[in-house]
């Protein structure tokens, strides 16, 4: 469907592709910057918001790369406006310095990442989920992002409005974390009116400008935060600052305090971040747990385990970072056994395999190819049994 000029929001039924539907709830959340570079499996979300930005007042810009697209998304976060960019893993590796500085001058912005196999160029058009612990600790220095993970075409759509929502509360870098398939594929998507779509915007500051602390937090410990030519002076920058914003690169106490407060906005509002979903969990002796395309593998096959008299569930994680460590702590205490299925050599298995101490965790890796079948988590899921 072709918008109209000036139409925000695509309400209605459609059938979209995955970077489609991206791109238009990036639109929905009030995204009206975009900076980005091409490269597969990513490239329809920055076709669309080309095509998309112009119609709604924003403004799409084509960069020299991927570094130079970062640092634009954070200057124009910084001038007061929804800033997105999308890419893949050689890309996302290029951007980890800019992300550094997003997370430590406390910028609103989102970041897609469409997963592809790698390392390095790897394989352009085949799916991977092997950014994960990049998406974590890619750059250098203590900080916190937020990941979500969508399994279809609708969660690409929901979840990115989610993710322009939680960089707005946080003021922080969140990342979209799909995979080449989800990104790729096309289904159904329900878009509803524009007036029931939630959208969080920044809290503003109420000091007066002479009195304004740029970096002085809130009861959740984020600052308010003062755009770009509002009146407003103050300091932005990537080294160790005080809450005025000024630089205290020799002072140990500035570290601490800075530090702890970029970690602990997350760290103790994860409650309120984190989303999972529970299938057949109750009574479950085997719990897979997954993420992704991989997850609806993972569904099927817990259902036909259940056929077969084995006590199967599914825990799927939505958001990845902060991990969901409570969810699966309390689940290791039912479960005999966990299952991850993983379209890596093993990484969020780490994560599981922490939280889960004591109970056996097992990987379940596929690299190269197509996704899980359900019948290879299936067999899985005997052996485990067993």
């Amino acid at each position: 469907m072709k918008a109209k000029r000036g139409r925000e929001v695509l309400t209605g039924e459609h059938f979209w592709q995955g970077d489609y539907a991206c791109a238009e709830g990036a639109i929905a959340a009030g995204c009206r910057f975009f900076a980005g570079y091409p490269i597969t499996p990513a490239t329809e979300i920055a076709e669309t918001m080309a095509r998309r930005l112009p119609e709604v007042g924003g403004v799409y810009v084509q960069m020299e790369d991927e570094l130079g697209s970062m640092a634009a998304v954070i200057g124009a976060s910084y001038a007061g406006l929804k800033a997105m960019t999308a890419t893949s893993g050689p890309g996302f590796s290029l951007m980890q310095e800019n992300i550094g500085l997003a997370a430590m001058t406390e910028t609103p912005c989102v970041v897609v990442d469409i997963m592809r196999g790698g390392p390095s160029t790897g394989q352009p058009t085949k799916p991977g989920q092997q950014d994960v612990m990049q998406a974590k600790w890619g750059s250098h220095g203590d900080y916190e992002i937020i990941a979500l993970t969508p399994s279809s075409v609708q969660e690409m759509f929901d979840l990115t409005v989610e993710a322009f929502n939680l960089s707005e509360i946080y003021r922080v870098p969140v990342f979209v974390m799909a995979d080449e398939v989800v990104a790729h594929m096309w289904e159904r998507v329900t878009i509803p009116s524009q007036d029931k779509i939630q959208i969080a915007t920044r809290e503003k500051p109420k000091a007066s400008p002479g009195e304004y602390a740029p970096f002085q937090p809130n009861k959740n410990l984020v600052p308010p935060m003062a755009n770009f030519g509002e009146g407003y002076h103050f300091y932005a920058t990537g080294l160790t600052h005080d809450e005025t914003g000024h630089p205290q690169t020799s002072s140990a106490e500035a570290q601490q305090k800075l530090v702890h407060r970029l970690c602990d906005k997350i760290r103790k509002n994860a409650g309120k971040i984190i989303r999972v979903q529970k299938t057949l969990l109750d009574d479950a002796d085997v719990a897979v747990v997954a993420y992704g395309i991989t997850s609806r593998a993972a569904l099927s096959a817990v259902r036909d385990a259940r056929r077969e008299g084995i006590n199967a569930g599914l825990l799927r994680l939505i958001t990845l970072w902060p991990f969901p460590e409570t969810h699966v702590s309390e689940l290791a205490k039912q479960a005999d056994a966990i299952l991850v299925p993983e379209m890596n050599y093993g990484q969020l298995v780490r994560e599981v395999e922490r939280a889960a101490k004591a109970t056996e965790v097992t990987l379940l890796s596929k690299l190269g190819e197509d996704p899980h079948k359900p019948t290879e988590i299936l067999d899985a899921i005997r052996r485990t049994h067993r």
